[in-house]
């Protein structure tokens, strides 16, 4: 489907919930604040509408060939942040060890070095490995929000992302090192 046969209200609609996702952030955080000693639902429930956002935003600018620049950063930066912002809350409040601040690096390191490569004309894509390590995430935590604290089997699940999104890293900043030096 081209984008010449989508009505320009709905080509604007990928873009619509990546800015949806930025705006869910502090309700997520009112939410999670609000049931920090124990699973939160409510907290979960948003978590996982902003994940269900990043797929379906995604699908819709690819199927509707509507990808923008703003998207191909945004996209992006919204999901960091939404999982970052869980993470430190998680941490902050004992129910992940501190060990996962890693993840904070990993997204510093990224959005940093995407500075420092951007003006060089590096063109950010996004791989297969990042998103399922970004699904991985996004399942993982809303998993841990909405469960009794020290449940094993999220924590397993969030480890097992965490560390497919550092090898996803390395191989962006890979990537990127390759394609500047060229």
């Amino acid at each position: 489907m081209s984008s010449s046969t989508v009505s320009a209200p709905l080509r604007q609609l990928p873009n619509a919930l990546t800015v949806l996702r930025f705006a869910a952030i502090p309700l997520f955080v009112v939410l999670l604040v609000r049931d920090q000693d124990g699973p939160s639902w409510p907290a979960g429930v948003v978590f996982a509408l902003a994940a269900t956002t990043d797929q379906v935003d995604g699908w819709l600018a690819r199927r509707w060939q509507v990808e923008s620049a703003f998207g191909k950063v945004a996209d992006p930066l919204a999901d960091r942040l939404m999982i970052d912002v869980c993470v430190v809350l998680l941490v902050v409040y004992d129910r992940l060890p501190w060990v996962a601040l890693v993840i904070l690096l990993r997204d510093l390191l990224l959005v940093g070095g995407y500075k420092l490569v951007a003006p060089r004309g590096y063109q950010l894509e996004v791989s297969r490995l990042g998103k399922i390590a970004t699904w991985g995430l996004y399942a993982s935590l809303a998993f841990v929000l909405v469960t009794e604290r020290d449940t094993w089997w999220p924590l397993a699940l969030f480890w097992a992302s965490l560390v497919l999104a550092v090898i996803a890293a390395g191989q962006y900043v890979a990537k990127a090192m390759r394609e500047v030096r060229e």
